[in-house]
């Protein structure tokens, strides 16, 4: 009868245990899965504007849809106080066009940035749903269509446990080179400039006579949010093609990757099993002796 009593006791006790291991797990791997999801979210939302790109016919429509993109560029202060050569007409359709891609927070291109294996859906806006998911375009910006006179301004989450998104901007040096693929092609800046300031200095991110810019911001210090991280690159010839081959190549995630990235993961599910083999063991061993 006392046999019984500590068998059921024992087998309780294990089940206990398996069920606070399990929910631990559960708590502590929640980020991993998380951004794996996001991860495979990520790359399907990028091959779906990839191929919606490639599918757009007639070929001459791309281009009638960067010249409105354009128009919409030269619509912003202070453009209009240089040389303009879009008319009021084309000038107000392209905003238009913008304002129907904020309705439904449309796909507008994807951000590359080797160095920190991110490759990123970007979208028409900065609403909350659009920053959970992927890169927001700062409205009132120009589009990410390049030309002189220019400043686009991209802008993501850091320090989300689901996403990674922004979280390694800060590690960004100068001299880095991103791109930024939309119906104009695939753009390449390379980073000049890196500043931490005050949510209010907008001065940082004004349109410059002459220049084409692209500024990837984001919230620091991390998870206290209080200042503005941003990361400033200035529009860069086509690298050579045995360059742009070796950045794509680098932007695989392989299996190195997700163990460089999420490696403590996996020590910690070693770890515990480790520690589960063990605890049964001596329990099995006590359980022996106390039947002897």
């Amino acid at each position: 009868m006392k046999k019984n009593k500590k068998k059921s006791s024992h087998k309780i006790s294990v089940i206990l245990m398996g069920l606070g291991i399990v929910l631990g797990l559960a708590f502590v791997l929640y980020p991993f899965f998380s951004q794996l999801y996001y991860d495979y979210s990520f790359n399907s939302e990028v091959d779906n504007f990839q191929q919606e790109l490639k599918a757009i016919d007639p070929p001459e429509l791309k281009k009638e849809n960067v010249k409105k993109a354009e128009a919409y560029n030269e619509a912003l202060e202070p453009n209009l106080r240089w040389i303009d050569p879009y008319s009021e007409k084309e000038r107000e359709e392209g905003v238009e066009i913008y304002a129907e891609m904020l309705q439904v927070r449309e796909k507008i291109g994807v951000l590359n940035f080797s160095k920190l294996n991110l490759i990123l859906p970007i979208y028409a806006g900065t609403n909350e749903n659009i920053l959970q998911k992927g890169v927001g375009h700062l409205e009132g910006t120009s589009l990410p269509v390049g030309g002189k006179n220019t400043h686009s301004v991209l802008t993501a989450h850091r320090g989300l446990p689901e996403a990674r998104l922004f979280t390694d901007l800060d590690q960004v040096e100068i001299g880095d080179i991103f791109s930024a693929e939309t119906m104009a092609g695939e753009l390449f800046y390379e980073v000049d400039q890196i500043q931490v300031v005050e949510p209010t200095q907008t001065d940082t991110v004004k349109i410059v006579e002459g220049e084409d810019y692209l500024t990837l911001l984001t919230c620091t210090p991390y998870m206290i949010n209080s200042h503005r991280l941003l990361v400033r690159g200035k529009r860069i010839p086509t690298p050579p093609k045995e360059v742009v081959e070796k950045i794509k190549v680098e932007q695989e995630k392989d299996f190195m990757y997700y163990l460089n990235m999420y490696g403590h993961y996996f020590l910690i599910i070693i770890i515990t099993f480790l520690l589960v083999f063990v605890v049964l063991v001596l329990q099995k061993k006590k359980m022996g002796k106390s039947s002897i």
